[in-house]
């Protein structure tokens, strides 16, 4: 199987991760917030194929350790995505300015119903669905299902929000809120080698 290069283009101004904390009183105040740096987003996706006891792991990654306006990120090399497949995702966002890295996907578990993550992609039959819901039932995106279509070049952006309004049209555009993290992957969908 032939390795590619997935790029990531990075969309925002910043690489900032919002959370909301409460006062005294037990009442979220919105203008007292704690600010996280998220340097690394990973997203791993692991096939699913009954028929191979050992499932093959494909995983996107995103990381730009001293944030916007400093060096340039970097990007993973992985190997492609096959047509026609289905792959379970997990995302995983850290801040690996700190020793060890600190895992803030904890806090965006912790504050779901305050976060969703959107994906959109321009391969034709590539389909991303949300697996994990907030305490309403609302989707949230941590943990996904991503299946390909026929072989095919594009990009896969996932983006972060934050406060969006739940429930949504299921787009980022209309979910409102501000968006914590952006980022664009080029991939590659290949037909099986036979």
């Amino acid at each position: 199987m032939k390795t590619i290069k997935l790029l990531a283009l990075f969309f925002m101004s910043s690489l900032i991760l919002t959370s909301c904390s409460s006062d005294d009183d037990g009442h979220d105040d919105d203008h007292d917030h704690e600010e996280e740096l998220i340097t690394t987003v990973i997203y791993t996706l692991t096939e699913k194929n009954t028929d191979v006891d050992d499932n093959s792991s494909i995983t996107l990654t995103f990381t730009d350790i001293d944030g916007p306006g400093g060096e340039n990120p970097s990007y993973a090399v992985s190997e492609t995505l096959l047509s026609n497949t289905e792959y379970t995702g997990k995302l995983q966002l850290l801040n690996a300015t700190d020793d060890p890295a600190e895992d803030i996907t904890e806090e965006v578990k912790e504050e779901a119903d305050e976060h969703e993550f959107f994906f959109s992609s321009t391969i034709s039959g590539l389909t991303i669905s949300k697996n994990d819901t907030d305490e309403d039932g609302n989707p949230v995106g941590i943990e996904s299902t991503l299946t390909t279509g026929d072989a095919g070049t594009g990009t896969l952006t996932i983006i972060l929000k934050h406060e969006p309004t739940k429930p949504n049209d299921g787009t980022s555009a209309n979910a409102g809120g501000s968006t914590d993290v952006e980022v664009t992957f080029d991939i590659s969908v290949v037909d099986p080698v036979k």
